[in-house]
């Protein structure tokens, strides 16, 4: 039997050494993916964390960092029944505390942003609401979040300050109330049906109206003398399965370039942000 020419023979290897790279393990990025954090978070920090998580992932290869985002009191529902999640970032106090006492929580949870409440109208304005005196006119399709839902909780003490000033008159908070059509479990069901023409107005966080949404809106500023500044605290969660990555996280949240996304996205830093 003949012996194969050099050029023959350097054939051969080259089509071995494919065969033996095409049944080797491939080490491309997606396969290096080996952790997965879960970060239940705010329906209102869905913008802000999308570019946090993706800013995590680029400094530790191999983690995909994953979000629910949902109204607080569900996602805290979520994890008193037995949901896995790495961090939980609460739109309000009171739902981390729910968690809290629950010893759900593995550390003492921060606050790292703040947010203002906003009245939206579609661009259109069918209503014709010029000012917030006329949310309480008869007719007006009013569209709040659920009590339970820190926003809703926070736009009715907002109305209820208002009342308070002369201007709008004692039952103005009442009337205004008498106009709701619907009550949403998180924030941004509420500036889906006024992007959509299905409300006429809407009170929800300044964060919430994204570039995306401005463009179908009309913001009307609440006076700060009437606000209710949200406090979103955060905390690394009992039993996280991906302990470490969950504190880099929160870490970057409350770092200067985390804040400064934050304020990007129309959320209020806080002072104590670590350098």
């Amino acid at each position: 039997m003949k012996r194969p020419t050099s050029a023959v023979a350097a054939i051969i290897a080259i089509v071995l050494a494919w065969a033996l790279m095409a049944g080797a393990p491939v080490h491309s990025a997606a396969a290096q993916k080996t952790a997965t954090l879960q970060v239940f978070a705010a329906a209102s920090l869905g913008d802000a964390f999308a570019e946090l998580g993706h800013r995590l992932e680029k400094s530790r290869p191999g983690l995909s960092v994953r979000f629910n985002l949902a109204g607080s009191q569900q996602l805290a529902a979520q994890l008193e029944q037995g949901a896995f999640a790495d961090v939980f970032a609460s739109a309000d106090e009171r739902w981390m505390a729910y968690v809290g006492e629950r010893g759900l929580v593995a550390e003492t949870p921060v606050v790292f942003a703040r947010n203002r409440l906003v009245v939206i109208v579609p661009r259109t304005n069918p209503a014709r609401i010029g000012r917030l005196q006329d949310l309480a006119k008869s007719g007006i399709k009013l569209v709040i979040g659920a009590d339970a839902v820190p926003v809703g909780r926070n736009s009715r003490a907002m109305l209820q300050n208002l009342s308070r000033d002369p201007e709008f008159g004692g039952d103005f908070a009442s009337r205004t109330l008498r106009n709701v059509v619907s009550e949403e479990e998180n924030v941004k069901s509420v500036v889906g049906k006024v992007q959509l023409g299905e409300a006429d107005a809407g009170i929800v966080y300044r964060s919430d109206v994204t570039a995306s949404v401005a463009r179908f809106v009309t913001v009307m500023e609440v006076p700060e003398s009437a606000n209710v500044l949200a406090s979103y605290p955060i905390a690394v969660v009992r039993n996280a399965g991906h302990a470490d990555a969950a504190k880099a996280f929160v870490d970057l949240v409350l770092s200067r370039e985390g804040q400064e996304v934050l304020a990007r996205r129309g959320l209020l830093p806080v002072a104590a942000a670590k350098q």
